[in-house]
């Protein structure tokens, strides 16, 4: 069993506050202020708990992990200007599982998408 940590909570807190899917650096410099004694490392700890937990998600992006207080099934789009990671809802999965589960001879339980592109933003500056 894992114990109670203020800290966990502090780290789900503020990442479930945000849709700017995070960096574990940008979650410690958001709670560094309010709690000049956590570290580095305890938040990075915090965030595989929570992820282990189911509590929130991991996003690989370009190398830097990105996490997710939303855990809602959506996907999400990284931007190849910006480098930032941005949600993409869609009314169905497409069917995407039961797709791959016809060509796999394992079970799958669930999937995770990262579509590259450009943002919004990122795509009015291209033109």
């Amino acid at each position: 069993m894992v114990r109670h940590s203020r800290q966990r909570d502090a780290v789900l807190a503020n990442l479930c506050s945000r849709y700017d899917h995070p960096s574990a650096e940008d979650i410690y410099l958001s709670l560094k202020p309010e709690m000049p004694a956590i570290s580095l490392a305890t938040v990075y700890r915090n965030l595989a708990q929570l992820e282990s937990d189911g509590k929130i998600i991991r996003i690989g992006s370009g190398g830097t992990a990105r996490y997710d207080g939303n855990i809602s099934p959506h996907y999400h789009l990284s931007c190849l200007q910006c480098s930032g990671v941005v949600d993409v809802f869609m009314d169905d999965d497409c069917g995407i599982c039961e797709k791959a589960a016809k060509v796999f001879d394992g079970t799958i339980i669930s999937h995770s998408v990262l579509f590259t592109g450009y943002c919004s933003e990122c795509s009015k500056k291209r033109g």
